[in-house]
């Protein structure tokens, strides 16, 4: 199913005016099955507890990963949406355009000892990510590892954070036309 997955992902990538669009993906039930099998996939033999998924793609597809493995889904929020009790935050390094986002996690969404996956579009430099753990184990738990549909990160990065399992690799996806 991983195969399948990547095909679609390459045959339903976009550039619309500059901007990279995987929305396509998420119109189609088929491919959105498919994508999101392929990103749970490599995370079933690792006793998670979690998926977390940062908004707003992460949220629709950290959280049909999480009923893809059957398991619950913890949502990290950007800095201004509402959310309840208490929370850990963190800010991010600055991302490919220089923007330092505030990650928060409700605390209670997390246990001592929870291993948790982290599923989301795109990684590009990391910083969301390295927020995200950062976070997790301010709460007790473990991140085992992030999903991505699109990796961008350099090698040097990618070693940096940890497992990261990816449909395509940025340099794989079609040149951008406009």
């Amino acid at each position: 199913m991983g195969v399948r997955a990547r095909e679609i992902v390459l045959d339903r990538f976009a550039w619309i005016d500059g901007h990279a669009d995987v929305w396509a993906i998420f119109r189609d039930a088929d491919a959105l099955r498919a994508v999101v099998k392929a990103l749970a996939d490599p995370f079933r033999g690792e006793r998670i507890a979690a998926v977390c998924g940062i908004e707003s793609r992460g949220f629709l597809l950290g959280g049909a990963a999480a009923v893809e493995l059957g398991v619950g889904f913890v949502p990290v929020r950007k800095a201004n949406g509402l959310f309840p009790g208490a929370k850990a935050t963190r800010a991010t390094a600055p991302d490919y355009r220089g923007v330092v986002n505030t990650l928060r996690l409700q605390r209670a969404s997390l246990t001592p000892g929870d291993r948790v996956v982290l599923v989301d579009d795109w990684i590009q430099t990391g910083s969301q990510v390295q927020a995200v753990h950062a976070l997790v184990a301010e709460c007790g738990a473990r991140l085992v590892g992030c999903s991505v549909i699109v990796d961008e990160l350099t090698d040097e990065r990618r070693s940096e954070r940890g497992l990261v399992h990816a449909l395509v690799r940025a340099d794989e996806l079609p040149r951008d036309g406009g």
